[in-house]
């Protein structure tokens, strides 16, 4: 299979990525659905791309950033391309977030025009939410239709599908196409903004390492407002050609196994806390048409590889990104992967590592490529774009990189703790409690304290784990005793964000009110 060229593919806009695609891939075919039993060819989508962009024209600006609060349907995709078509600038709105964190987004990007659908906000309950929030103006999709006038509907099938190319106002590939929301797990969110080059571009990256085909099916149940569900799960499936289901939550851990089998999906992008409860309910014959099983956004757990490639045959090929790199930095591969690793760094990135006080090996990793932010809003300057051109990105992760290349992330420098004038990887503290009470799930956090700088606090969903398992699974690890956990903490459950990730603001918010 020919290998993307990076610099050409990223030289577009979205809607003109689009538009080649339907070029080479034909305008018929079906090739993306929902749950709502229908099927969409790349004249469908074009269709819906045009009328929905020409619609959110009406009530929005050029250049403007519009909230997007939609699921995973193929209307959200349209609304994507439209708003690309017509040089609005979609902003992918957390609905699960709280009013908070909602409200936050709204205001860092300068927000004031949200664009949502009257039967999801129904359906997910989401009515008072909305109404909570200030300084916007809720626009349904419903409502706007009945806008869609007798001269927008000769100007869409006389003129527009007939001439897209001369519809696009989108501009140049280097102005902003999208504006994400780091996950706020750790504090206020950000808004991150990524132009149609730094999109494109992280695309064709990945199909430089993996291989995707038009007879691929993309199983697309993580939340398009997450940069891993926009960018894999959605945009690229589009862009390259091959066909998509797009499913509204991942959180349906039973139906989800039935519906990749139903549909014969070849290729799924999740998270190891998904992928293990997936496990726990798929029959073997319900993931037979998978080839490609893509996790990241958290690490990997050991256990949850070992039961994929047990019960199914299937094995998890681990990466690695951040919303600011669109997102993906590093991947396994099928011929190139290594357990333990977050693969290789993908091609025309360009890597340092800074040395950390207190820890000998590894270094804080920064990287510079064509797939980096435009830069970000910031609450302290609503709407203003901090532009980070030209500067390496800080991931904040310690990372060791190998003499082949393969990348091991050895945790976050805020998920580091300092005790006793050691550096204790926080993550190392969950792995030992991983290896002493393997089916909970654990996450640490840290306190201060006056006689040892800090000391750590482990929260488990296993009531009956005790110090002293910890400490035979430490000695087991070869891991050194400070590690081990003073404080441990019951729960029912981890609090989580709805890309699957464990909730460390909570956690740390938790540790801090604990004592």
């Amino acid at each position: 299979m020919q290998k993307p060229d990076i610099h050409s593919a990223s030289d577009q806009t979205l809607f003109e990525a689009l538009l080649e695609a339907m070029h080479t891939h034909g305008r018929d075919e079906k090739r993306i659905e929902d749950i709502i039993p229908s099927l969409d060819s790349y004249a469908d989508l074009l269709k819906k791309s045009l009328a929905l962009g020409r619609l959110v024209a009406k009530v929005s600006a050029p250049n403007e950033n519009v909230g997007v609060f939609m699921p995973n349907v193929t209307n959200t995709i349209a609304l994507i391309f439209g708003m690309s078509a017509f040089a609005r600038i979609p902003a992918m709105l957390n609905y699960t977030a709280g009013i908070a964190n909602l409200q936050d987004a709204c205001d860092v990007a300068n927000i004031k025009t949200i664009i949502t659908s009257r039967k999801f906000v129904e359906t997910a309950q989401l009515e008072s939410l909305l109404a909570k929030l200030q300084n916007v103006q809720i626009h349904y999709l419903e409502d706007l239709r009945s806008h869609f006038s007798l001269w927008d509907q000769c100007w869409l099938f006389c003129f527009a599908l007939r001439f897209p190319s001369l519809v696009n106002r989108a501009g140049s590939a280097d102005l902003p196409a999208v504006v994400l929301f780091t996950s706020g797990s750790e504090g206020t969110p950000k808004g991150v903004v990524h132009s149609h080059r730094s999109i494109l571009a992280n695309i064709a990256q990945i199909r430089s390492r993996l291989d995707f085909y038009a007879s691929d099916k993309v199983m697309a149940c993580l939340p398009l407002f997450h940069v891993f569900g926009f960018t894999c799960g959605a945009i690229m499936p589009v862009v390259i050609g091959a066909k998509l289901y797009l499913y509204p939550s991942p959180l349906h851990y039973k139906a989800i196994p039935e519906i990749i089998a139903e549909k014969k999906c070849t290729v799924l992008f999740s998270t190891s806390t998904f992928l293990a409860h997936y496990a726990t309910h798929a029959k073997a014959h319900d993931l037979a048409f998978l080839r490609l099983v893509l996790a990241g956004a958290e690490k990997l757990n050991p256990q949850v590889h070992q039961t994929w490639m047990d019960q199914f045959g299937l094995n998890i090929l681990e990466g690695y990104g951040a919303t600011e790199c669109a997102p993906v930095l590093a991947v396994n591969t099928p011929s190139e992967h290594r357990l333990g690793t977050v693969g290789k760094l993908l091609p025309e990135l360009h890597a340092d590592l800074a040395p950390v006080a207190g820890m000998v090996g590894g270094g804080i990793l920064k990287v510079r490529g064509p797939n980096l932010m435009l830069g970000y809003y910031l609450k302290r300057a609503p709407g203003i774009l901090q532009s980070s051109e030209g500067h390496f990105y800080d991931t904040g992760d310690i990372v060791e990189i190998d003499q082949e290349g393969f990348v091991k992330i050895l945790g976050r420098v805020k998920r580091f703790s300092k005790v006793a004038g050691e550096m204790v990887s926080l993550d190392t503290v969950e792995k030992i409690a991983m290896a002493a009470s393997p089916e909970h799930h654990h996450a640490a956090s840290s306190v201060q304290d006056a006689k040892r700088g800090e000391v750590i606090v482990l929260f488990t969903t296993d009531q009956n784990l005790v110090r002293e398992a910890i400490q035979h699974a430490s000695k087991a690890l070869g891991v050194p005793e400070i590690a081990i956990p003073r404080k441990i903490i019951f729960i029912k459950a981890l609090p989580l964000l709805a890309t699957g990730k464990t909730d460390y603001l909570h956690i740390n918010q938790m540790a801090e009110a604990s004592g």
